[in-house]
């Protein structure tokens, strides 16, 4: 693909993961998709382009300190966890270092890590974006062909409107939206076993249906999630039997069907 950065020449899909804000469950969402797509027998890859608030390092369970080994003085391997490829701004900066960056300098380490790591072949690079729709976000669309973008939301109006935002955002660049993420759908009592819909119900399924595109699954509210998360061991492998394992799991092969329609899908060819 000669139109890819050096870097990215035998990554065959980019999918990003983005959220209209923060706190929605975008790199939890990121991380346990790019692990179900492992699962499913992808060679997959994770990308975390939060430049300002990078996660994935303590998500993935690498230990602090652990910096990526450069080839040549120009390009960077991925350091592997659970299986994954992966690289973060988490992994360059010295512990704790914030990246108190303007947007050039941020879009800069964007393009550095993705056109400089030596991805090698992959079924799919799997990108965590920053919450919101800045440079970034613009930097990503424009320096490289990504074949969709999966929107995280909660059911919370306030996180239902931003995430319309996002869609709005990747439609006027052109990258097609390959559904949504529900985070946080409904919450199960442990002690009593009663169901509520503490954040809204049916929110991302009304902004799939709005925009036409899929819900590609709902995930409760769930403390497992997020301490296993925390832990360095997310969800597909901490349970990988587990129900919400194969939620993701059942999110991941509908990312895979989508995206294999699209690389498919000819356009009509009209001759005189």
């Amino acid at each position: 693909m000669s139109d890819f950065p050096e870097g990215l020449q035998q990554v065959k899909y980019i999918v990003a993961v983005a959220s209209g804000k923060g706190g929605v469950g975008k790199s939890t969402t990121a991380v346990n998709l790019a692990l179900a797509l492992q699962a499913e027998g992808f060679a997959t890859g994770l990308l975390d382009a939060d430049i300002y608030g990078p996660s994935q390092p303590l998500m993935l369970g690498v230990a602090d300190g652990t910096r990526p080994q450069v080839v040549d003085g120009k390009a960077f391997l991925p350091i592997e966890a659970h299986g994954l490829k992966t690289m973060s701004l988490g992994y360059l900066l010295e512990d704790k270092a914030p990246a108190v960056w303007r947007g050039p300098m941020a879009s800069g380490a964007l393009q550095q890590m993705l056109g400089q790591t030596r991805w090698g072949e992959l079924d799919c690079l799997i990108v965590d974006m920053p919450p919101g729709t800045g440079d970034i976000q613009l930097t990503l669309a424009q320096k490289v062909p990504v074949s969709g973008a999966v929107i995280v939301t909660t059911p919370q109006d306030i996180a239902l409107l931003d995430a319309e935002k996002g869609i709005e955002m990747f439609r006027k660049v052109s990258i097609p939206v390959i559904g949504v993420v529900e985070n946080m759908a409904m919450h199960t009592c442990s002690q009593c076993g009663h169901s509520e819909h503490i954040f809204g119900e049916g929110g991302g399924e009304r902004i799939a249906r709005d925009y036409e595109t899929e819900l590609l699954g709902a995930l409760p509210l769930d403390r497992n999630i997020r301490e296993q998360t925390d832990s360095g061991q997310p969800t597909v492998v901490a349970e990988p039997a587990g129900q919400v394992a194969g939620v993701y799991r059942d999110i991941a092969r509908k990312v895979v069907e989508q995206l294999q329609q699209s690389a498919t899908a000819m356009p009509e060819i009209e001759i005189d």
